[in-house]
């Protein structure tokens, strides 16, 4: 879709914007993401049976691919989410696009993310 990183670093940022926000109340200790460079929260809440994600970032390009994560995992089943191929990410070129930091933050964010699932899908059975 972009020739160059620099048109995808903006995209990235365009969908930070537009990121389903975390509700302050959520903006908790508990809730950040351990191993990111920068703070990131993220919310998880099962709504139909699917787990709907919100998030949040001090940081823009963080907040950015957070964004990209929850488009993919949000709104999902958590078996789904759990047996989800992350191969996109390096087809898209993404990790080795980040600085070593933010690409063990973006690690940390997807096992976030599937540990919400995980729990939901344990309580579920």
């Amino acid at each position: 879709m972009f020739d160059d990183w620099m048109q995808r670093y903006e995209y990235m940022i365009e969908l930070g914007k537009s990121l389903p926000l975390i509700e302050d109340q959520y903006k908790t200790e508990d809730k950040l993401i351990k191993g990111c460079q920068s703070k990131v929260w993220v919310n998880a809440e099962m709504q139909d049976d699917k787990v709907v994600f919100t998030a949040d970032s001090d940081a823009i390009i963080t907040k950015g691919i957070i964004a990209i994560l929850i488009r993919v995992f949000s709104n999902q089943p958590p078996q789904a989410i759990l047996d989800a191929d992350t191969e996109f990410i390096d087809e898209i070129g993404l990790k080795e696009h980040l600085s070593p930091t933010r690409a063990n933050g973006l690690v940390s964010m997807i096992k976030q993310l599937k540990m919400y699932a995980l729990a939901y899908e344990t309580k579920a059975n």
